[in-house]
């Protein structure tokens, strides 16, 4: 492969690639981490990437390694929500959460899961059925959805009580999002970008976290990648509109082991 085609290729799988090291460690900071570590082991030896199936598996392969290798999402000196992950995570069977998030939110095929994690089609396999089966068994707390779209919201807030969390409440505007916010507090948020009065949901998510504290929000926009550039604060979970209920509920379930607050059930 040219390296100009090579180049272009890995430019342009590296947005995806932050996004899921961003799920992985529940950070911006950490994920960005993990996916400056990969662009510099790629830069060091093009085999991996050069021999996959495609460059971007091949990224992702290369990243899979480096994570493998080095460590864990959070740090024994976590605190806060991080310090809740590392326990609630460290339950979980290796590798599970990996294969579920490349599978569902990423989009690779389970073959592609298998390349990625140098394991068969059906140890791959298997590792996207244990997560789902542990996401489901896992805890269950309150969420926010802030989304202005009616149909939209009916179908989020089916799928997060599905999940067995509750809904506090839909919100279809910033200061609406608020409200709700004072009135129950919630272990997480789930927000789309664009709001009915052309409020930000960016801005309403950012009011609620500077009254509530620190807790894990998902955002939902039709162009992730303006999320994923690492050049400003952006979030650590993310999905693409048009969403399939996998990927909502993979986010969620994922998201979720990131809260600490109190109200949240094991």
């Amino acid at each position: 492969m040219a390296q100009a085609d090579l180049s272009s290729e890995i430019g342009a799988a590296l947005p995806y690639l932050r996004r899921y090291a961003r799920a992985l460690t529940g950070s911006q900071t950490s994920g960005d981490q993990y996916a400056a570590a990969t662009l510099e082991a790629v830069l060091a030896d093009r085999d991996t990437v050069e021999g996959a199936s495609t460059a971007k598996v091949g990224l992702f392969a290369m990243f899979h390694g480096i994570w493998v290798t080095t460590g864990a999402p959070v740090t024994e000196e976590a605190e806060g929500p991080r310090k809740a992950a590392q326990k609630h995570l460290s339950r979980l069977t290796t590798n599970s959460r990996e294969a579920l998030l490349l599978h569902t939110i990423e989009e690779f095929t389970i073959s592609q899961v298998g390349e990625i994690m140098n394991v068969s089609i059906e140890e791959a396999e298997a590792l996207v059925e244990t997560a789902r089966q542990e996401m489901a068994d896992g805890m269950s707390g309150r969420v926010l959805i802030i989304e202005d779209e009616a149909i939209i919201a009916m179908d989020l807030e089916s799928i997060v009580a599905d999940l067995g969390h509750r809904v506090t409440g839909v919100a279809r505007t910033r200061d609406g999002a608020v409200s709700l916010g004072a009135k129950e507090v919630p272990d997480l948020i789930l927000a789309d970008i664009q709001l009915a009065d052309n409020s930000s949901g960016v801005d309403a998510v950012n009011d609620l976290l500077r009254d509530l504290g620190e807790r894990p929000v998902i955002f939902i926009t039709a162009f992730p990648e303006r999320l994923l550039t690492g050049d400003k604060p952006e979030p650590a979970f993310l999905i693409s509109k048009p969403y399939s209920e996998e990927q909502v509920r993979s986010a969620i379930s994922q998201a979720m082991f990131f809260s600490s607050t109190e109200t949240l059930r094991a």
